[in-house]
């Protein structure tokens, strides 16, 4: 599917039983505490997703949008709910374009673990980044139309906007090594030689970072919700990987298409489609933007970072299919994605 229109979204479909809610506890509770809620509520889940389960809750009324930590046990610091809650209210009143942040709720009777709820944004998404069915002048405006929103996202003053708690100032690339080692090695995988690579080669080539922005984390076009008939971003999903990070690691994963091709993530390989930019015309323009300089071997570690964090990530997935408490029925696919979205890492951090 290259576009979804989220008032038809055909990935939208019955609760996984491992996932379920109780709807008439949540009824309940959503009556008491979300001003304007009128029940019955109905409930459906997003099929797909691989971290944080993501629900549809429609009242005769009105739509919106739950997100919840999943059941289990978790990798430490992973699925923090609160924390993208908490940035969805801090960057509405900026003009960032977020869906509004409309409830939180840490009570784990509720419906068995932390969730948030959010405003459900009619628009579309284009879940191909290859954009068939899109002229290529439409694909020239949507990929600048993404940039331009990072380098605006990228722009904003973290402590203004009452978000200079929201993680460390310097040191976060040699942070991020640490931590996503560590949740590889939690996920108790060990046979693949160019993680182990990477885990090494990251950490002697690590350069210095000096600025420090807000970093989403997982930035991508996928994860943002376009205008119904304008090729104008109007919410920016999935928050659950932002703080307060290096803004190169955000502009790196979002390249990452041009690199790498899964089945649930297809890629370029080499070729983007007429109007989508080159690699390089995306850096710079965002570069440009922005007054940031991107090196060639800067660039080679940004990358070979964000696709050795990605293969950390789809580990911890492959794991928690193992458990069944994955929000998607393909996560024991994940571990082959570890080895390619890795091996495609080594390849990058040697310069290929």
């Amino acid at each position: 599917m290259s576009e979804t229109d989220l008032s038809t979204d055909a990935r939208l479909g019955q609760v996984r039983p491992q996932l379920a809610i109780n709807s008439e506890i949540l009824d309940r509770y959503l009556a008491d505490h979300l001003p304007s809620y009128e029940g019955p509520l109905s409930i459906k889940q997003y099929a797909g997703g691989q971290s944080n389960p993501t629900y549809a809750l429609t009242t005769p009324s009105k739509r919106y949008v739950l997100r919840k930590k999943p059941p289990g046990k978790l990798l430490k610091s992973a699925h923090a709910v609160d924390r993208e809650y908490r940035l969805l209210r801090a960057l509405k009143p900026l003009g960032i374009p977020v869906p509004e942040g409309l409830l939180y709720c840490d009570d784990e009777d509720v419906i068995g673990t932390p969730f948030y709820v959010m405003e459900h944004l009619e628009g579309r998404i284009f879940r191909d980044p290859r954009l068939p069915g899109q002229t290529p002048e439409q694909r020239t405006e949507i990929y600048a139309e993404m940039t331009n929103v990072l380098a605006r996202l990228h722009s904003v003053d973290f402590h203004a906007a009452g978000l200079g708690d929201f993680g460390r100032v310097g040191g976060y690339i040699s942070r991020q090594i640490q931590l996503w080692s560590k949740q590889y090695r939690d996920t108790g995988i060990s046979d693949i030689s160019s993680m182990e690579f990477l885990m090494d080669w990251l950490v002697e080539n690590t350069p210095e970072a000096r600025e420090t922005t807000i970093a989403h984390g997982d930035y991508r076009l996928e994860n943002l919700v376009f205008h119904p008939t304008e090729l104008k971003i109007i919410g920016i999903l999935d928050w659950e990987l932002a703080t307060l990070g290096d803004p190169l690691a955000d502009l790196a994963y979002n390249s990452l298409v041009y690199r790498l091709s899964l089945p649930m993530q297809p890629g370029f390989e080499g070729h983007p489609p007429e109007g989508i930019p080159s690699e390089q015309d995306a850096v710079k323009r965002y570069t440009q933007m922005t007054g940031r300089e991107v090196s060639p071997a800067k660039w080679q570690f940004y990358l070979a970072f964000s696709l050795f964090r990605l293969a950390a990530i789809s580990a911890g997935i492959y794991t928690r299919g193992k458990t069944g408490s994955a929000s998607s029925d393909t996560a024991l696919e994940f571990l082959t994605h570890t080895r390619t979205i890795a091996d495609c890492g080594a390849q990058a951090a040697k310069g290929n």
